[in-house]
Formats: structure tokens, sequence, C-alpha cells
């Protein structure tokens, strides 16, 4: 039965999926392997887009993100990681010593955090957050 419709007929779409097909691996994500395809695709496709919504292929990347970011709830776990240890790292990422923080919060404080002795409190979370550009709740 070649049925047409909206989309015209079954047989003409069925061919186009299949050509399609051919060329990406546009389809639900089940194995680590589907994963590193759209993987692949998403990063040929990041590339050529960049940031121009306008571009013809957009809604395909667009697409392949949405799968990817599927396959990762479902599958990918980040572990919980302790403030004090995002603290940590931002600093080392951003090549920064507890003094370089002294307009926010004292060196001894920010020692005594990065060794387990105190907290991080929500007003220095909040200045902490808007330093580093992220979001306060890694500091909570």
């Amino acid at each position: 039965m070649n049925t047409q419709n909206q989309f015209g007929t079954l047989s003409g779409l069925t061919q186009a999926w299949t050509t399609l097909q051919s060329q990406v691996p546009l389809r639900p994500i089940r194995t680590e392997v589907d994963f590193a395809g759209v993987r692949a695709l998403a990063d040929t496709l990041a590339d050529a887009v960049g940031d121009d919504d306008t571009h013809p292929l957009f809604s395909l990347f667009e697409l392949t993100m949405e799968l990817i970011e599927r396959w990762e709830d479902e599958h990918v776990s980040i572990p919980a990681v302790e403030p004090r240890e995002v603290l940590r790292h931002l600093l080392e990422a951003n090549n920064l010593k507890q003094k370089d923080l002294e307009d926010i919060a004292s060196t001894g404080l920010v020692s005594d955090i990065l060794a387990g002795r105190r907290e991080i409190s929500k007003r220095l979370a909040k200045c902490l957050a808007e330093r580093f550009r992220v979001d306060v709740s890694v500091f909570i």
C-alpha cells in the first residue's frame, strides 16, 4: 500500500529514510557503539553549524543532542562531589591560590573549607558561584 499524506507517499518516505540512515546514525541509542556513532555525528555537526541556528543542519544537530541527552540521563551517573572538592578543582583549573579569593573570603576560611573543617556558607557559595561563573548549587 502506497498511501499519500502530508509527507508524500509511504514508499517515498521509506526511501528517503533509508538514504538518510545510510549516511548518518540517526536512530535511538541502544548500545555504546550507537552512542559513539551519534556522538561523532554531533561533533561533526557542531563544527559545521557552530552557533548558527539558521544553518540547514541545525535541526539535525538538535536531534542528535536530544538523543545523546536521553542516553546520558539513563546510562551515565555523575558521582556526587563535595563542595570543597569543587572549590579545590576550580582553584587548580584557574591557576589560583587561596589568597586569590581574599576579596570574598579570608585565606584561613578557604583553608578550613578545603581541609574539611568548615562548610561553605550560603553567602560564600553565592560569591564563589559568581566568581567562577558556575551554578551556586555546586557549593551547597
